[in-house]
């Protein structure tokens, strides 16, 4: 019997085979980067243009004395002295943080609707459609309804009077301690909708085989909510308290339609503050500094927000 002969490949042509085989790897990778990259210049170019050139020149000009009339000379931390030194923005940094408040209430009846809605009952569309109108809602229109709502004379305090829960009409928007919570009950309802539809479409992404193989082991439903749903939902859970943390720390919109800061000034929010310095009094330095330090503490609550509810890997 004749042995048939083997043929050795020797080591440097496998090795030379294997880098070549890399480098073609590598020259695809670094086309598909390019394609990649030649899509997202436009978008890129734009929110250069509008958005970080903006906020950079901006920020650069809160440590001057800019002004349209004059030649602009570098003050340092002078602008953010005076605004730390005037009441008014120090109300309103306040009023800002207190708007945190609302964020576990959003977060938590957003949950609690999007479970509800998730189930297939009878016209749930039509009560999806009704949570998330308030949504595509402009602000403008938002305000006026509920400026007639809030009224003295208004709805709220009829059907209260109405059911003899108060003797007097309740001045929501110009008693000075709370028309701030009744701004921020109104951003509240506008902003239920809107994480309503991000955590619907989480929970009808949760695996039904997960919640069938529960059932099977026994597990009723506030455990298969607490130990499946729960962790699956931690990533949207962690997207929308960042989106609602500073959503709060922004507030403006509200403010202005509703109370324009007063009633004595109890209303203004930082935001409101670099507005009303900006626009109104034209004193653009002032402004700029007081939009750098919401800024700020927007990326570090928003950094906090990260650390605290960091989504496990599953």
């Amino acid at each position: 019997m004749r042995d048939t002969p083997t043929t050795v490949v020797p080591a440097q042509a496998g090795t030379h085979a294997e880098s070549t085989r890399w480098r073609s790897m590598g020259s695809r990778l670094r086309g598909n980067d390019g394609v990649a990259w030649l899509f997202l210049a436009p978008a890129l170019a734009l929110l250069a243009v509008f958005s970080f050139w903006p906020v950079a020149f901006g920020s650069l000009l809160a440590f001057t004395d800019y002004s349209l009339i004059r030649e602009t000379h570098w003050v340092g931390l002078d602008n953010f002295r005076y605004i730390f030194d005037n009441e008014m923005f120090v109300t309103g940094l306040k009023n800002s943080l207190l708007f945190l408040l609302m964020v576990p209430f959003v977060q938590i009846g957003a949950l609690s609707l999007a479970v509800l809605v998730n189930n297939k009952l009878p016209g749930i569309r039509y009560f999806r459609a009704a949570f998330y109108v308030p949504v595509v809602t402009t602000v403008s229109v938002v305000g006026i309804m509920w400026g007639f709502m809030f009224h003295e004379q208004g709805t709220l305090n009829y059907v209260l009077q109405t059911l003899q829960l108060v003797n007097a009409p309740v001045g929501w928007l110009s008693n000075d301690t709370i028309a701030l919570f009744a701004i921020m009950f109104v951003t509240l309802w506008r902003g239920l909708g809107w994480y309503m539809v991000m955590y619907l479409a989480a929970l009808q992404a949760v695996p039904a085989d997960m919640q069938e193989a529960a059932i099977l082991d026994g597990a009723n439903r506030w455990q298969r909510f607490w130990k499946i749903t729960v962790p699956m939902l931690r990533p949207t859970i962690m997207v929308c308290s960042i989106l609602s943390v500073l959503a709060a720390l922004k507030a403006y919109q509200e403010v202005d339609v509703l109370t324009q800061g007063g009633p004595m000034n109890s209303t203004f929010t930082g935001l409101y503050y670099a507005y009303d310095q900006g626009l109104k009094h034209l004193k653009l330095p002032r402004a700029l500094a007081a939009s750098f330090v919401v800024s700020i503490f927007c990326v570090g609550i928003a950094l906090l927000c990260l650390r605290w509810i960091k989504p496990k890997h599953r």
